[in-house]
């Protein structure tokens, strides 16, 4: 496998305040990736960096090859992403919302690749409803089926399972993991759910203060830190320094 993000000494300094502070790591073609920490630990602030939506204060960004930084707009059309905090637009409908951006990616046969993200996000019945009578779960889903809309090769997920019950949970668990094997894509995402970054991610980085303060596969952080779960890693290197 090859990298097909790759940041060097990413730094977002905001007057006084450090909210990242020279984070470097890259992710692999195909992989899944989880983006931990507490509250101001950075997560936010790094996703809307890799979005294009902050400017780094210092560092590189290199997506696909491209100098993300300089030229975004050459590979923003291979990427998409998913909040259950950014609303879609809430007067529209759910297939006006999808079609809108299935337009605005330029994807081929639109109406098709619209019933298709429906299909697989069981909206079928919600497609003529307005967000706005749509409960957080499915809004959720639509967010989600949105940011599928052209097939992207790179995914930035935020908390992409907030909202669902743990039996839509699974299932959206199952067909990430499904897409990434099927597609090639690559996910990274934010979550506070360990035991869901356990099961479905091939590494996690856990930041504090800014900083990336450990990263490894869920197995190898459990092991190194001689803990039971993720979660009791992650509470570890929440509230001290790690080793």
């Amino acid at each position: 496998m090859s990298a097909i993000l790759q940041t060097e000494s990413l730094t977002k300094r905001f007057s006084k305040t450090l909210a990242v502070d020279q984070l470097s790591f890259s992710l692999e073609r195909a992989s899944i990736t989880a983006l931990l920490g507490g509250n101001g630990a950075g997560k936010t602030t790094t996703l809307s960096m890799l979005l294009g939506l902050l400017e780094p204060t210092s560092g590189s960004i290199r997506l696909f090859g491209q100098d993300f930084i300089r030229d975004r707009f050459s590979v923003l059309g291979r990427m998409n992403f998913s909040s259950p905090y950014v609303d879609l637009p809430q007067r529209l409908t759910v297939r006006e919302n999808l079609m809108v951006y299935a337009k605005m990616y330029g994807v081929f046969k639109p109406r098709d690749r619209v019933a298709e993200v429906a299909s697989s996000f069981r909206l079928e019945a919600l497609l003529d409803r307005r967000m706005r009578k749509l409960s957080s779960g499915q809004k959720t889903r639509a967010s989600l089926a949105k940011a599928m809309i052209n097939n992207p090769q790179f995914l930035l997920l935020d908390e992409p399972t907030a909202s669902l019950d743990p039996d839509t949970t699974a299932w959206i668990r199952d067909l990430l993991g499904q897409y990434r094997k099927e597609r090639g894509t690559t996910i990274l995402f934010a979550s506070h759910d360990m035991r869901e970054v356990e099961l479905l991610c091939d590494e996690a980085l856990l930041m504090r203060q800014g900083k990336l303060v450990v990263k490894g596969s869920p197995k190898s952080l459990v092991e190194k830190f001689e803990r039971d779960t993720l979660e009791e890693v992650f509470l570890q290197v929440n509230r001290e320094n790690a080793p």
